[in-house]
């Protein structure tokens, strides 16, 4: 037997000497032979392939107490066991990560739509792509309450995501829908809230799509201003002789810290139209 140092086993197998002392105190992988006189280890170039088998499953997931178990007494079926509750494991965490990934891109383009958003009050046409909500009803009119209702009703949503086992990134910038026939008769009541969500990442079972369309918004820096803008926005369809061919929105475009007594939010409020005939206003 040619006997190697700890140190010289260590660098032949791109380790630290501090993994080998481990090793060998969890009675994972014994020094071949230990001097009695000065504790030194000292092991078999043989022992490699051993050491390359803990290597293995290691980089496999498996605790040091799965491996001893194994190296002591090898179950195949104990060890695909093991390696499919792994398995499972990197699953959860690929899924946290890919929700993780994208509440930081939300947010980014939250602030970045914010940042050149225009002033409070602005009246714009825009097109707006497809878009996907969840929404569910609080039954509660909010428009009969103030911020303290909304903050209560934001408790509901919260629950009813976990409840769908929805990741928690979607409980931000909740926003409110205002059906079209209540919109044309200037009835403030809504009792339905929503979260953009994204397709693949949520269940079909759970989503509502939001037609593309122009849409005629005003942006809001108050929750109060609400109702005001929303007149505002109707007098302009009036002005303009659009027609409005869709659900009042409330979108969050970002919360931004205020002076953290109340949430601050900067809001789109938005209508679908369609020009005219004629097309007067394509221009």
């Amino acid at each position: 037997m040619k006997k190697m140092t700890i140190g010289q086993m260590a660098r032949m197998n791109g380790i630290s000497e501090q993994t080998l002392r481990l090793y060998d105190r969890e009675g994972l992988f014994l020094p071949a032979y230990r001097d009695r006189d000065t504790g030194y280890r000292y092991y078999d170039i043989r022992q490699n392939a051993q050491l390359d088998m803990i290597q293995r499953m290691k980089a496999l997931g498996m605790s040091l107490k799965d491996i001893k178990s194994q190296v002591n007494h090898f179950e195949p079926g104990q060890l695909k066991a093991l390696l499919n509750r792994n398995l499972d494991a990197i699953a959860r965490q690929e899924r946290e990560l890919t929700y993780q990934r994208r509440a930081i891109e939300r947010t980014l383009e939250s602030y970045e739509w914010y940042e050149s958003a225009p002033p409070d009050g602005t009246i714009v046409l825009e097109y707006i792509p497809r878009r996907f909500m969840y929404k569910m009803d609080s039954g509660v009119n909010f428009y009969d309450y103030g911020i303290d209702m909304y903050e209560k009703i934001l408790r509901e949503v919260k629950k009813d995501l976990i409840a769908h086992q929805m990741s928690p990134i979607y409980f931000y910038n909740a926003g409110s829908i205002l059906r079209k026939e209540r919109l044309l008769k200037r009835d403030y009541y809504s009792t339905e809230i929503f979260v953009l969500v994204d397709r693949g990442l949520v269940r079909d079972s759970l989503i509502t799509p939001i037609a593309a369309s122009a849409y005629l918004c005003i942006y809001c820096n108050g929750f109060d201003k609400e109702k005001a803008y929303i007149g505002r926005l109707l007098e302009e369809v009036e002005e303009k002789r659009y027609r409005i061919t869709g659900d009042y929105i409330c979108e969050v475009v970002a919360e931004v810290p205020m002076d953290m007594q109340e949430r601050g939010m900067f809001l789109r409020l938005q209508v679908p139209v369609a020009f005219p005939p004629g097309g007067e206003n394509r221009r």
